[in-house]
């Protein structure tokens, strides 16, 4: 099948849009890939909806997410099917559990597709974290670069979330093939520091952290969070640590954005001595790559090249838009999405909802 996956990322900087061709079990190629930035009005709205539950800004945001996906995704022609992610707003899986937002009936009524969505309700429902659920497609990618020991991926968005591949086993639902979890923080503390003190919506190539210097009690401060000390699987909402900015409050803007990037690669140090056993390499996708000073703070940090993913031909822009196209393929052909290994589910689970046009018809995949 060609599917077409989306994802709006917890940066809050657009929609990725890509499409896979895959029986969602192998992949047999990609196809093109398109970006919708959200403008400066759309991603204030987006930030005043994180953390909410229900009300207006919520059903806003809702909104604004369902036409920014229409928007790119009837530029794409000859797909089979949507993959449709949503923005999450809030996810506290012990708790009140996941909620992404946008409309995939009306989305699917409005392109003439089947489309896929709501891929976490189902895992958290039995037990889960909800997250990450890219895994699966790592598992796929690893085979398709013809990996042959084990491997990491480093997906470095609002959040870093790593993912343990060991391709010797012939499925990612077997046991040992996989190890998911967050590692903390990613580039959200970076984006929000920038824009409440420089009004810039990202350390841009990490030119200022390049100017700072880590201060080493803020970092210790984080590191002794419960959240390191608890075993994998395991994910947190963008908002878990915002008061890491605290952490940071008296120092200089260098000082500041370079103590959380520091915090980023730390969080990573400590998720990788999860690893069942030395990955080869830890391949990077997603926003962080392009930040230079967190690449080398990486590199120093960890005992395996650290090398962004487009070293074996994959697109770090695209890799999590291609996992929800993955993704939908397996949730339209009933197979799991997420395993034990991966979010802590209880049993291997196929989350998603499928929505077909004309009808307007859900049922749950």
């Amino acid at each position: 099948m060609k599917a077409l996956g989306a994802m709006s990322g917890t940066s809050l900087d657009g929609v990725d849009a890509a499409v896979v061709e895959t029986d969602g079990q192998s992949i047999f190629g990609f196809g093109e890939s398109r970006y919708r930035a959200y403008s400066d009005e759309e991603r204030t709205m987006l930030r005043g909806a994180l953390g909410q539950w229900h009300g207006a800004e919520v059903e806003k945001a809702g909104e604004l997410v369902t036409h920014a996906h229409a928007d790119v995704l009837s530029e794409f022609e000859d797909v089979d099917l949507i993959g449709f992610h949503g923005q999450t707003l809030a996810h506290e899986p012990r708790g009140r559990g996941t909620l992404q937002v946008g409309d995939g009936i009306g989305l699917s009524q409005a392109l003439g597709l089947p489309v896929v969505w709501d891929f976490r309700s189902d895992d958290v429902a039995m037990g889960g974290e909800g997250a990450p659920l890219a895994p699966f497609f790592h598992f796929a990618c690893a085979k398709w670069i013809g990996a042959d020991t084990p491997i990491c991926f480093l997906n470095l968005g609002g959040v870093g979330n790593l993912t343990y591949v060991d391709p010797s086993f012939d499925g990612p639902e077997m046991p040992g093939a996989l190890l998911a979890f967050d590692t903390g923080p990613a580039n959200a503390p970076v984006d929000d520091l920038m824009q409440a003190r420089l009004g810039k919506p990202m350390d841009r190539d990490g030119a200022v952290a390049r100017g700072g210097t880590v201060e080493t009690g803020a970092l210790e401060l984080f590191l002794a969070e419960p959240f390191f000390a608890r075993m994998p699987p395991k994910s947190l909402d963008r908002n878990d640590f915002a008061e890491m900015i605290g952490l940071v409050k008296e120092l200089s803007d260098a000082d500041a954005v370079a103590t959380l990037t520091g915090m980023c690669a730390a969080g990573v140090a400590q998720g990788m001595e999860h690893c069942p056993k030395p990955p080869a390499r830890v391949l990077v996708t997603g926003g962080g790559r392009h930040n230079p000073v967190l690449m080398e703070m990486l590199r120093v940090s960890l005992d395996c090249p650290v090398e962004p993913v487009e070293a074996v031909g994959l697109d770090g822009d695209m890799l999590e838009a291609q996992a929800f196209a993955y993704l939908a393929v397996r949730v339209a052909r009933g197979m799991p999405t997420s395993c034990p290994g991966t979010t802590g589910v209880q049993a291997l689970v196929g989350g998603g909802v499928v929505s077909a046009p004309m009808r307007g018809a859900v049922s749950s995949a």
